[in-house]
């Protein structure tokens, strides 16, 4: 798949059909590879086939996967608490209106479901530990003697349900938790480290966070929805299946009534 759509890219600059600002991934890491300037010289070697299909497959593992997950124990946890649900439909309604599709530009003004993301995401981690890192020196943490070029994996998941961190009701999913706090992905406190941080963060934060943005506030905004059978909001499972990622042990499923 990866070498049908390299090759796609290379006869359309070939022929010079594509405009410099319609460049996606694939035209970029090209042009890496066939620009033989002293700035790029040792690029253009690095960055040759397969290395591109490597670096597209990274970017698609990591885009999909994450992403489902998210929306899937967003959309779950919505369910679960009806509360939060009209909450949020009813922001989307006064900045939205009723007939409108939630674009890119509305995401800015919607602070509720920045809460609710912020929320889930505490809980509901994709990943149970961020990835593997190593200690620089030797250091001692809170009585714990780490030697220097030690593996450490920093438990998420754990981070989220801390109640020293987040009070007694840490078990709560209360997205106005968020209402006083400056507290935010990029923050410097680490009470939210979902994508990491510093050098070492996800480089497609940005890109996550507006997908399940936009995901989430249309399917909210233009469908209500229920449990199948008459199940209420109370019964739903929500265990995890620990792995890589931290999917729903049992799949979601939810029957959707078009409101708008």
């Amino acid at each position: 798949m990866f070498e049908k759509l390299i090759s796609e890219h290379e006869e359309r600059s070939l022929i010079g059909s594509q405009k410099s600002d319609e460049m996606d991934f694939i035209d970029v890491l090209l042009s890496l590879k066939h620009q033989y300037s002293n700035t790029h010289e040792e690029l253009s070697y690095t960055i040759d086939r397969s290395s591109m299909k490597a670096i597209l497959l990274d970017m698609v593992a990591g885009a999909i996967d994450t992403a489902k997950t998210s929306i899937e124990w967003i959309l779950a946890t919505l369910i679960k608490h009806p509360r939060v649900m009209k909450e949020l439909q009813k922001e989307l309604k006064t900045v939205i209106g009723d007939t409108q599709v939630v674009e890119e530009t509305d995401l800015t003004k919607l602070s509720y479901l920045h809460m609710v993301v912020k929320e889930t995401f505490r809980l509901y981690p994709v990943a149970p530990f961020m990835i593997p890192h190593e200690s620089m020196e030797d250091i001692v943490i809170n009585g714990y003697n780490i030697p220097k070029k030690t593996r450490v994996l920093i438990n998420y998941w754990a981070f989220g349900r801390d109640p020293k961190v987040w009070s007694e009701n840490w078990e709560e999913f209360l997205p106005e938790r968020f209402l006083k706090r400056d507290i935010d992905f990029r923050g410097p406190d680490c009470q939210l480290i979902q994508f990491g941080i510093g050098r070492r963060g996800c480089p497609g934060m940005n890109l996550g966070l507006l997908n399940i943005g936009l995901v989430i506030s249309n399917i909210i905004h233009c469908f209500d929805w229920e449990l199948p059978n008459g199940m209420s909001p109370s019964d739903m499972d929500m265990k995890e299946k620990f792995g890589l990622t931290i999917p729903r042990a049992e799949p979601l499923l939810a029957i959707p009534t078009y409101r708008t």
